[in-house]
């Protein structure tokens, strides 16, 4: 399923109405019943419900009226409040004003105080709320009545199902000014936003809910490079593996990781790898923790390196050493845990300017390249970065305040510009590609929010490497799959080697989803 752009949204309305000749009219209707059907599913049935609608002067608020009908049809007791321009009312939204008004229903426009009085006593006694104030078209302050209506909605803390996306949020950034409609139910027209997925909009959005709405499909596919990272998508991820498989035709994967004080993360990493089904991996590390993880680990492989420090690697025998080890393997994965130290950091360059496989680089292998993005040019293959919205905020020399609102751009660009894949990761995971196009996935949750979650991802794009061409999308899927999985057993207790643990049972639903299907 594609994640549209407003624009984008828009041109794909005015495309079928003006080049399919579909009646906006019918969009409206289209988008009024499956909002009435969203909020008789939400209140168990509508009969003798009573249901506030908020309905804006566009398209919108277009919606929220042909949903009132339908909900008055099916028995519910509505009440309807409109707010902002008379004259900036649409055609559309006049013809539904105009069948309410034939059906007796009264509509109360949000001018006097009275008005206002009304709407409070009607918010207490209202079983749900529908928000059809502000589209896809809003974006900065809110006018002071908008604000005046959210505060109070919110305050009443009645159900709410928002249209399209709740009103007070920027639908491309997920930006919020000074309050946004607090939605349980969010209906996405045509397709999702941006906004659904990106903080702190995906905050407001509660659940979505999409509908085509009757659009033609071809719109809701054409020239939107925006992907969102779902089960139909993920079924074209991981084939199945051959029958005359084994440990060396499944990948061969290297891992340069860890440092003192930081053992964990390696082996996170290394493990995760050997868990979404690589056949061999070789975990390089510090010469004095090698005992550790032969202790640790019994199904990775070690090689110690040359060490500048107590468990530091650094200097010339430690990268050629990682050469040599890199001539035998499919992927190498670099940076879980390895440090900062100016020696490490050396070695980092070196490897990715030298090493001709596929690399995936991670938080300290990151490091390196802060303000300097352009030297990742230098990788003979194509990199795979797995940032968290610090790390890229660092790499970019763009702070994170800034980088938030502008995610979807700024990796596009920096995957476009650095000739690399980049994995950002934030509550929702933003994967970028050299060709332009972006994918969303929305999974996981926040008990993720723990150290060591970050290695797991990596260690599972890396072990993924041989088996799929598609290795980032479904290490982003089976990672969010298994820490979903992983928080309906551990809640907030979550810790990452849980994540980890899930991984297979990630998997093995994966391959479920493509037995129904098939």
């Amino acid at each position: 399923m594609k994640v549209a752009l407003a624009k984008q949204m828009h041109d794909t309305d005015k495309s079928a109405v003006e080049e399919y000749g579909l009646p906006e009219l019918s969009l409206m209707e289209s988008a009024g019943h499956r909002v009435f059907e969203a909020t008789k599913n939400i209140l168990g049935g509508v009969s003798k419900k009573s249901v506030c609608i908020l309905a804006g002067s566009g398209n919108n608020g277009g919606d929220a009226l042909a949903a009132a009908r339908y909900l008055s049809n099916a028995g519910a007791r509505v009440k309807i409040f409109l707010l902002g321009n008379k004259d900036h009312r649409t055609a559309s939204f006049n013809v539904q004003m105009r069948i309410l008004r034939g059906m007796g229903v009264e509509l109360q426009q949000l001018e006097s105080d009275r008005a206002w009085e009304r709407l409070q006593v009607t918010l207490r006694f209202s079983d749900a709320v529908i928000d059809g104030i502000l589209g896809t078209g809003f974006s900065g302050q809110l006018r002071p009545a908008a604000l005046r209506l959210i505060r109070l909605v919110n305050a009443a803390k009645k159900v709410t199902i928002a249209i399209d996306i709740p009103s007070g949020v920027e639908s491309d950034t997920g930006a919020v000014g000074e309050a946004a409609m607090q939605a349980n139910c969010t209906v996405a027209l045509g397709l999702p936003k941006i906004c659904h997925y990106i903080c702190p909009g995906a905050s407001f959005s509660g659940k979505i809910i999409v509908d085509d709405i009757g659009l033609p499909a071809e719109l809701l596919n054409d020239e939107i490079h925006q992907t969102l990272v779902d089960d139909e998508l993920a079924l074209t991820f991981l084939p199945a593996r051959p029958k005359d498989s084994h440990k060396g035709t499944c990948g061969k994967i290297l891992i340069v990781a860890g440092s003192r004080g930081m053992t964990g993360a390696a082996s996170l990493a290394a493990m995760s790898a050997m868990k979404v089904g690589a056949g061999l991996v070789t975990l390089a590390v510090p010469e004095s923790l090698n005992a550790i993880y032969e202790m640790k680990l019994t199904e990775v492989m070690t090689a110690p390196l040359d060490e500048v420090k107590i468990g530091i690697i650094g200097g010339e025998k430690a990268s050629e050493r990682i050469l040599d080890l890199s001539e035998e393997a499919d992927a190498i994965l670099i940076g879980c845990g390895l440090g900062r130290e100016r020696e490490t950091q050396s070695l980092v360059k070196k490897i990715v300017s030298e090493v001709d496989k596929p690399l995936i680089l991670d938080a300290d292998a990151i490091f390196p390249f802060n303000g300097k993005a352009e030297e990742l040019k230098s990788c003979k293959q194509i990199p795979i970065l797995t940032p968290h919205l610090g790390e890229l905020s660092a790499l970019l020399e763009i702070p994170v305040e800034k980088l938030r609102p502008t995610l979807i751009p700024e990796v596009r660009r920096a995957a476009q510009e650095f000739r690399a894949i980049i994995v950002a990761k934030c509550e929702a995971t933003v994967i970028g590609y050299p060709n332009g196009e972006i994918f969303i996935s929305p999974l996981g949750n926040s008990s993720m929010a723990t150290g060591g979650c970050g290695d797991v991802l990596a260690g599972a794009i890396a072990g993924l490497m041989k088996q799929t061409p598609f290795a980032p999308l479904t290490g982003v899927w089976l990672h969010g799959t298994a820490g979903n999985l992983a928080a309906e057993e551990k809640s907030e207790g979550l810790i990452a080697s849980d994540v980890m643990n899930f991984l297979p049972a990630a998997i093995k639903k994966l391959r479920a989803i493509g037995y129904e299907n098939s």
